[in-house]
């Protein structure tokens, strides 16, 4: 079935100039890509101690870190400096990555609910039941005429959720044969996402109907999350491939092999490279046009975050309990530190600083040495 895909993106700068990183991969299409630059030494700015081990990436808007933990609370931190402002308990872990839109942060929790939180004080708006755990983002969907916005989040009852994203009320459900783990991608009208079904769904935003949903392969489960860029999708599977399919024609533009290990890690994507992890210890660059090997940059353990391109560089994080700086150009390491526990959660950078959680159950802060 043929698609058309018009380029969409949730805004990531304020009104200030000071730039968010709101979402899951910082805007609605999944890109993971982040303005500014880094240093070239980052220091640890602060760390703060969560009740367990995260895994659920941050996010971050007007000076706020908002970050799940498997103690079932959503933390907000003041970015400066690391400091609590407020906790919102729910029933279960929160892995899932929070989004925030205005004054309200939504999450999913292992406890199937989605929540929508006051973020200037924690005080809870709503809560959404689905009927399994949420391990994903939620995203964002503004009707053209800006008076609809709908929050969607996949869940392991099978289905992706339309919800009202200010009262909270369903609007529509989609039923696929298996469960939804990442975070959906929305650009236009449509919503893009991949399933433990082995399948790529295409739905209307405002209908909720399906526009096309094209198999990759017997096993191919899609445990991540697909990034859009120009009417293509870009992801990895379990069927050892990361794919670049064209949204237009519904068809495999190119395959890059994964050998005998699969793909969770959701990509980063710009105009010229697809940077990727994988469970073979490897962080992996792709041309976008192709998807020729440019490079690849071996860690001491299964890459399952999903990597950020900043100015020239990638940010990555390893099971190995290392977080790597490597130049997009040739992956060679420019910088690296060592947490000493795990990191399956995901970084996000704002103004040229990290944050990122860890099996330590710590939340981190990189970034330039602070002015005395």
């Amino acid at each position: 079935m043929i698609v058309l895909l018009p380029v969409g993106t949730l805004s990531v700068v304020r009104a200030d100039g000071v730039s968010d990183w709101p979402v899951f991969r910082g805007d609605a299409a999944l890109c993971g890509v982040a303005g500014g630059t880094l240093p070239d030494r980052p220091v640890l700015r602060w760390s703060f101690k969560a009740g367990d081990s995260i895994r659920s990436p941050a996010v971050i808007a007007d000076g706020r870190v908002f970050v799940g933990c498997d103690d079932g609370v959503l933390y907000a931190l003041r970015l400066a400096d690391g400091e609590r402002m407020w906790t919102h308990v729910t029933e279960a872990a929160i892995e899932a990555p929070p989004l925030v839109v205005d004054d309200t942060v939504y999450v999913g929790s292992t406890d199937a609910f989605v929540y929508a939180i006051d973020a200037s004080d924690g005080k809870r708006k709503w809560r959404y039941e689905t009927g399994g755990r949420i391990l994903g983002g939620a995203n964002l969907w503004r009707s053209p005429t800006g008076d609809r916005r709908f929050i969607v989040v996949g869940s392991y009852d099978f289905q992706l959720h339309c919800v009202d994203a200010v009262s909270g009320k369903p609007v529509w459900t989609h039923l696929t044969d298996n469960y939804v783990n990442g975070t959906p991608a929305i650009a236009g009208d449509r919503v893009v996402f991949g399933g433990c079904d082995a399948v790529v769904h295409v739905l209307s935003m405002s209908t909720g109907k399906p526009a096309a949903q094209v198999p990759v392969g017997e096993g191919a489960y899609i445990a991540g999350s697909v990034a859009l860029a120009d009417d293509h999708a870009y992801f990895g599977h379990y069927g050892n491939q990361f794919v670049c399919l064209d949204l237009v024609g519904g068809r495999m533009v190119w395959t890059y092999d994964g050998g005998q290990h699969p793909f969770f890690s959701s990509p980063a994507v710009d105009d010229k490279h697809v940077v990727f992890g994988g469970r073979d210890n490897q962080l992996h660059c792709v041309s976008r046009a192709g998807g020729q090997s440019l490079w690849t940059f071996r860690t001491r353990g299964a890459i399952d975050s999903s990597p950020v391109i900043i100015g020239g560089k990638v940010v990555a994080a390893s099971t190995d309990g290392w977080l790597y700086v490597v130049s997009l150009a040739d992956g060679r390491e420019l910088w690296s530190y060592q947490i000493g526990r795990g990191i399956v959660a995901s970084p996000a950078i704002v103004e040229g600083v990290i944050v990122i959680g860890a099996e330590d159950g710590r939340v981190y802060a990189f970034g330039a040495e602070p002015v005395q």
